[in-house]
């Protein structure tokens, strides 16, 4: 297949810079950026802190670093030391290296979706689970794809993504009823979507059993796409990598031909360097 030119959406970390006139964005959760606010203070400098200190340093109420303090330990995210300290606890250490995974993951993986991109000309995508949705860390987008406006750091939800499938599909049972409630299913999708967990179960048990997974119109009209899975150490899944396409030019069967084995190989060269992870 020739490729297309293109301009692939650049590869980078997002930050939010702050509302024109210091006005505060849209959304936000007081309580939740208290909390971030306070665990930004531990560092190699100050890894322990009181809360009398927390408050001082904060510029926060005593009660409210209290309040948030003591559900950051009920959490897991701080740690209470006996001698009345703070300091961050293992959930804390935990998103640490996610984030380092993830960056390290994105960096190994970027040159090889770039070329499956131009071997294919088709939008590439890659994604990891959050939740009960996809959260894309890298999209090469062909300029033909009609979507809506997905870019690095969006998410979907899983149910009716190949990606979010591909990744419910290797979960036990516990985690899938966890994750995945009536809420999970929205009310905006493609004719083909499921809309209950009883009706993707079969599917997802074929998913995991081929170890690939198909989205058919069920993200949105006219929109198709196939996913692979990358693996780390000890063969767990630790992403999933897609080839979105329009449906008015791929049918399935076409995809699954053309598109699945070189994505499969893809995912598996990538996946020998991710088992280092």
């Amino acid at each position: 297949m020739a490729a297309s030119r293109r301009n692939p959406t650049p590869v980078a970390t997002r930050t939010a810079s702050p509302a024109a006139g210091g006005e505060k964005p849209e959304y936000r959760v007081e309580a939740l950026a208290k909390g971030l606010r306070l665990l930004s203070l531990f560092d190699e400098q100050r890894p322990t802190w009181r809360v009398s200190d927390l408050a001082v340093a904060s510029g926060l109420p005593m009660p409210t670093v209290y309040r948030v303090v003591m559900t950051l330990t009920a959490e897991g995210y701080l740690d209470h030391l006996p001698n009345g300290d703070y300091r961050p606890g293992v959930r804390t250490l935990t998103l640490g290296g996610a984030a380092l995974r993830s960056l390290d993951l994105v960096a190994l993986a970027t040159p090889r979706l770039q070329r499956l991109g131009e071997t294919t000309g088709e939008t590439v995508n890659l994604a990891v689970l959050t939740g009960d949705r996809v959260l894309y860390l890298i999209r090469l987008r062909n300029s033909d794809l009609v979507t809506a406006n997905i870019q690095v750091g969006s998410t979907l939800p899983a149910v009716h993504t190949s990606i979010g499938k591909l990744m419910l599909a290797w979960l036990d049972e516990a985690e899938l009823v966890e994750r995945i409630t009536d809420a999970s299913f929205p009310g905006q999708h493609g004719p083909n979507a499921k809309v209950s967990l009883d009706e993707l179960r079969q599917e997802l048990v074929q998913i995991r059993d081929q170890g690939w997974a198909l989205q058919d119109e069920e993200l949105a009209h006219g929109l198709r796409s196939v996913a692979a899975p990358i693996t780390g150490a000890g063969g767990r899944v630790i992403a999933g990598v897609n080839l979105a396409v329009q449906a008015r030019d791929w049918s399935t069967q076409r995809i699954v031909r053309e598109l699945k084995p070189v994505l499969l190989a893809t995912c598996a060269e990538i996946s020998q360097l991710a088992a280092g992870l």
